[in-house]
């Protein structure tokens, strides 16, 4: 400052403790001033009052150094020339409090004047900040923002680079500063874990992390971070935190929104299966996000499936994608596709119906999401035909149904399955619930049924091997680890109470459609 470099200053102890920051500036020549002052303030003095003593001189600059003083400035040539005492000096290089002579005459009204100006514009800048702190995050929150638009404001008020975590460490989105992102986020996950964090936020020096907590403590849901390689500023901090309350507003705001939107499509779904053509029901769609003018509508239906391997291909038990997660995902992918739909989970499925612009590729748009959601679970998608009317829209969405309830659960094939993959399969699902279809079954198994129930002889294993190995009875017998004359043997029981023979091309398909029926009537009470 031109006040003090016109006073010829020279630091004379504590060259390291420069960094202390000054509250105010006091003029004084009292020796017990000690209890009259705060910490950081900078004391000025000609000395002339002070005691003479070396024991007295270290005792005044031991009770400055008591206080949190911020330092000593002596002016020479009142009470000392050309320096002040050697005792002074050790002692405050002893206690760590900075000790500066003036060489010059100087004004200590002005200095006191020049520094309280300083410190009064620091502070209305940092109020200044602050509030512009408050009227950003302010607006966010009433706008109810994105999580990218909060994190861009912390990185246009902060300057640096900012990270959302997850409470697993994992990035969840982030925005780079000046310095490089990569190095900024490498080996993210191991340095995160090491940093253990007891307050709301916290500084962690070694990697330069300002850490904010997201939700509350005992239901922290992740962390925002932002880069800070010297100790943060109280304005920083503020941001930071800030930003950590409108995360978590914007949250809770998903949450409830995302929570009224699951109710309205379930509602809106149940209504199109039922009647299509209720009065409202249309409107009432539209406005749901689900435009219908000019369009052409497909039925979705994701089933998650058990999986049979983890990781590095070790077997382990069955495993299902929580229902949750799927559908969690398929709104993700239509929102990130840009796709209109009414999602919803319906029993042990999500259900969808996609629209589409009359010009666009529906089945084309169909399997571009379907592959972004089996890429994030195992999953059985069935598809309806496309439709070009609402009044069919009912009849896209129970194909879709149809369909994923005929597939094989196998989880091979297309990603997505339709009316063609599924054959007999499909219209055997149709009409799984026709009295005359269980009946028909009942015509054809039960002999063999009630035979395998008394006798134990596995006919009816014996019957599905036959059908489904074409290629002879040889490789049927070998499907169930049997030998030919054992599997012959059963073969010509079966013909015996049945009263017909195997090699009837009529009977074969008959007892076909009746172990297909009966297999898929299984399956449905498996997935209910």
């Amino acid at each position: 400052m031109p006040v003090i470099r016109a006073a010829d200053p020279e630091v004379v102890s504590a060259h390291a403790r420069l960094d202390r920051r000054v509250r105010w500036v006091h003029a004084t020549e009292l020796a017990d001033i000690a209890p009259l002052l705060r910490g950081g303030d900078l004391v000025l003095t000609t000395g002339i009052a002070l005691p003479d003593g070396d024991d007295a001189l270290a005792g005044f600059a031991r009770s400055l150094a008591a206080v949190e003083a911020a330092g000593l400035m002596v002016e020479l040539g009142r009470r000392w020339q050309g320096a002040v005492p050697g005792a002074l000096a050790r002692a405050c290089e002893v206690h760590g409090l900075p000790l500066l002579v003036l060489r010059r005459e100087a004004k200590f009204a002005a200095i006191i004047q020049a520094v309280g100006e300083r410190i009064v514009d620091e502070q209305l800048a940092e109020l200044r900040k602050a509030e512009r702190v408050h009227e950003t995050f302010t607006e966010l929150s009433l706008a109810e923002a994105g999580s990218r638009d909060i994190l861009a404001a912390v990185q246009r008020l902060s300057g640096a680079a900012v990270v959302l975590e997850n409470d697993r460490h994992q990035v969840l989105d982030y925005l780079s500063g000046p310095e490089n992102a990569t190095d900024f986020l490498s080996d993210w996950s191991p340095r995160s874990r090491r940093i253990r964090t007891s307050g709301r936020t916290h500084w962690d020096p070694a990697n330069g992390w300002l850490i904010t907590r997201l939700g509350a403590r005992d239901r922290s849901w992740g962390r925002l971070i932002v880069h800070a390689p010297v100790s943060p500023t109280h304005t920083l901090v503020a941001i930071a935190e800030r930003a950590a309350g409108v995360l978590t507003m914007h949250r809770l705001h998903d949450r409830h929104r995302d929570g009224l939107v699951r109710r309205a499509h379930h509602e809106l779904l149940t209504g199109l299966l039922n009647d299509p053509t209720a009065p409202d029901l249309l409107r009432r769609c539209e406005l749901a996000g689900l435009p219908l003018g000019r369009r052409r509508f497909v039925g979705l239906a994701v089933r998650p499936l058990a999986s049979e391997t983890r990781a590095g291909g070790a077997a382990g038990p069955a495993a299902r994608p929580a229902l949750e997660e799927v559908l969690a995902t398929t709104v993700h992918v239509l929102r990130d596709q840009d796709v209109a739909a009414l999602v919803s989970q319906m029993g042990a499925e999500v259900r969808a119906v996609v629209s589409v612009p009359a010009a666009a590729p529906a089945d084309a748009t169909v399997d571009r999401l379907a592959e972004r959601i089996a890429a994030r679970h195992r999953v059985v998608i069935g598809a309806g035909r496309a439709v070009d009317t609402t009044a069919h829209l009912d009849r896209t969405l129970r194909e879709a149904q149809q369909v994923v309830d005929a597939v094989r659960h196998e989880g091979t094939g297309p990603v997505v399955h339709r009316l063609e993959d599924v054959h007999i399969r499909g219209l055997l699902t149709l009409l799984a619930d026709d009295d005359r279809l269980q009946l028909f079954v009942s015509r054809e198994l039960d002999t063999l049924r009630r035979h395998d129930e008394q006798h134990g002889d596995d006919l009816i294993p014996a019957l599905r091997a036959l059908l489904q190995n074409p290629g002879g009875k040889s490789d049927a017998a070998a499907s169930l680890h049997l030998s030919r004359p054992a599997f012959y043997a059963r073969l010509a029981k079966i013909e015996r109470l049945l009263g017909a023979v195997l090699d009837d091309p009529d009977l074969r398909v008959s007892l076909h459609v009746a172990l297909l029926a009966d297999e898929l009537q299984g399956e449905r009470h498996r997935s209910a």
